[in-house]
């Protein structure tokens, strides 16, 4: 029990905790914001389950934890709602990689709200990982190599393969910009202090090494991340919302339910340069600081 008077329950051993006994659809008191958001920072993830919550809730929700940026930097927003990506599963364009949301560009967010509106009756969960305990998982060895290694980032690659016309489509308008970013790939979370593992499906080589030395380390570094112990799984009903904190956190959705639709909404909080553990900060290596996207570019 907070001192707000909600619970908060943790959901797996290393990652994730359900809020209960607060209604979200309304607006929270500061108090109530900074206690979610010391769960966040303990937790990384947050369920909250059975929401009444429309675009517009869930945008204020969203708001409380930071600026918004707007859907996507290449993909179209939802129909009248500059704000919010529509992931539709139905599309057969499905994130069945593990990822950190847009960590191609120098600021990537600093928080994804993900509300339910259309789930199957099985399969369609959302897995997300801890990149801390990775960290921590690390051989010493491991640990001061990564330590001082640089990753680039990049959405021209093959993150979801077209499979159909309308995935083709969508590949087309993902590399419409492109996008490439040198990231820390230890990354210090800029509340918590906290140091963790900064990949995912958008690095794609490591500065100062060839592709094949690249993909290599970066696997080995992956398994670190998406060890079982490491992950919690959040089986989605209707007026669920998930809270991740994107700094320090690797999300996958299966593609587990068939021609089954599966509808959420994003919204983002626009986040900061990423810095590593000896101060540098992130820098553009193609593309620019995407401005139309997030208000953050500036920094």
């Amino acid at each position: 029990m907070t001192g707000s008077g909600f619970d908060i329950r943790r959901v797996g051993g290393r990652i994730g905790a359900e809020i209960i006994g607060v209604d979200i659809s309304r607006p929270l008191d500061p108090g109530v914001v900074a206690e979610i958001n010391g769960a966040l920072i303990e937790h990384k993830a947050l369920f909250f389950r059975g929401q009444d919550l429309d675009d517009t809730a869930q945008l204020r929700f969203a708001s409380l934890f930071g600026e918004l940026t707007t859907a996507h930097p290449t993909v179209p927003s939802a129909d009248g709602q500059p704000n919010v990506l529509a992931v539709n599963g139905e599309e057969g364009i499905r994130s069945n990689r593990w990822h950190t949301d847009v960590t191609f560009l120098r600021t990537p967010p600093k928080a994804t709200t993900l509300r339910s509106l259309v789930v199957p009756p099985y399969g369609g969960n959302t897995l997300i990982a801890n990149a801390a305990s990775a960290y921590r998982d690390l051989p010493d060895a491991l640990r001061e190599l990564a330590d001082r290694l640089w990753a680039e980032h990049t959405n021209d690659h093959d993150y979801a393969e077209p499979r159909t016309a309308k995935a083709a489509e969508h590949r087309r308008r993902f590399v419409s910009r492109k996008y490439r970013t040198a990231h820390p790939v230890v990354r210090v979370h800029p509340e918590s202090g906290e140091r963790g593992l900064f990949i995912g499906g958008f690095a794609q080589r490591l500065v100062g090494l060839n592709a094949d030395d690249s993909r290599d380390l970066l696997r080995i570094l992956q398994n670190y991340v998406i060890r079982p112990e490491n992950v919690v799984r959040w089986s989605w009903a209707p007026g669920d919302l998930v809270l991740f904190d994107n700094r320090i956190t690797q999300h996958y959705a299966p593609d587990d339910y068939g021609t089954l639709p599966r509808l959420l909404h994003r919204v983002t909080v626009a986040g900061d340069v990423p810095v590593g553990i000896d101060g540098e900060r992130s820098r553009v290596v193609e593309g620019d600081d995407a401005e139309h996207y997030t208000p953050a570019a500036a920094a």
